[in-house]
């Protein structure tokens, strides 16, 4: 099945001029129709969506254009793509670590000042 770019876009849940955005930077490259119009498959939502969450994860638009080239390639640079992503992985665990500091720190003082209200309840 194909869609159109408007169509696409909602799929995605993407506005088409990031679509197009995406496609001038080499990260998507829709097939033309016969008159010209973009067309996407599943399979370009499907790599779409992927691309999505490695921003999602901090990826930068240079990291997407790095990882799509390395993709294209094919497998000869799978290991450079494990490496960018067990990288990547690194920077989210220590991410994930400051936050969970930063709420057990807000746990703690809500715990405290429910205890205050609660000694002023009385």
């Amino acid at each position: 099945m194909s869609f159109s770019i408007g169509e696409f876009s909602e799929l995605v849940g993407i506005p088409s001029s990031t679509l197009r955005f995406y496609e001038k930077e080499g990260l998507i490259t829709p097939d033309r129709d016969k008159n010209n119009l973009r067309t996407y498959s599943e399979e370009d939502a499907n790599w779409l969506k992927f691309l999505l969450h490695l921003k999602g994860a901090g990826l930068s638009i240079e990291e997407l254009k790095q990882y799509t080239i390395w993709r294209t390639a094919g497998d000869s640079t799978i290991s450079e793509r494990l490496n960018m992503l067990k990288e990547k992985k690194i920077v989210l665990e220590q991410e994930i670590e400051n936050l969970q500091k930063n709420l057990d720190t807000v746990v703690r003082k809500i715990g405290i000042y429910e205890e205050k209200v609660a000694k002023l309840d009385v």
